[in-house]
């Protein structure tokens, strides 16, 4: 007997699908397959776009941007608190990465930036990125701020009707997690399921001794 997928399932299938299509287009990226993916590498490369620009509220309730960060490598994921799979999976991955790296994990400030700013206050933000690392940092703001950070990062995302769900709506919005340099300016992206939390922590821990060998 032939199984039928149920419509919640099929509806969050074709949101990612869609997601992390447009997202690449948009960012000007070349996509590697996961299982095409050579070992140490990212799972994205190229000259995308992509720039570190932003003023937002931090989960503390404090205007933040870019500059507050300044002189620390970024790691950028953009979610929802509401987010059924991706985000909590994508967000418990960043955590395994940070505490992978250990004491250079302090040379890295770890974003959650909402695309859902009408549901994620700083409260809300505080208390679900506290599930995952003490490090992480949950950002939001209004409506037009979002839609800024989101545009500087290339970040699809859309608000999509879905009467099942609570609130009657859904976020789509692309997977992946951003890799900034010191200076905000992108170094690559990665996706939770293209290699295990040791591979990404590795590329990371790379860059940071070419760096310092650099100075």
């Amino acid at each position: 007997m032939t199984k039928i997928m149920p419509a919640r399932r099929r509806l969050r299938i074709a949101l990612w699908t869609s997601a992390i299509a447009t997202a690449v287009l948009v960012a000007g990226l070349v996509l590697l397959r996961p299982d095409h993916v050579p070992a140490g590498q990212a799972v994205y490369r190229g000259d995308a776009d992509i720039r570190s620009e932003f003023s937002l509220l931090d989960h503390n309730g404090q205007v933040v941007s870019q500059k507050d960060y300044a002189g620390r490598w970024q790691l950028v994921f953009f979610g929802f608190t509401h987010c059924p799979d991706i985000c909590p999976t994508t967000l418990a991955y960043m955590g395994n990465v940070l505490e992978l790296l250990g004491p250079e994990a302090d040379e890295i400030a770890p974003l959650f930036v909402t695309v859902d700013p009408e549901r994620d206050t700083p409260a809300v933000l505080k208390e679900y990125v506290a599930n995952f690392h003490p490090n992480l940092i949950g950002l939001t703001g209004s409506e037009d701020q979002i839609a800024e950070a989101t545009e500087a990062f290339k970040v699809y995302n859309e608000k999509i009707p879905a009467e099942t769900t609570p609130h009657g709506y859904m976020m789509a919005h692309a997977g992946h997690i951003y890799l900034m340099n010191r200076k905000g300016e992108f170094d690559a992206v990665f996706l939770e399921s293209a290699q295990p939390a040791e591979e990404m922590a590795e590329q990371i821990s790379m860059r940071i001794a070419k760096e310092k060998r650099t100075q």
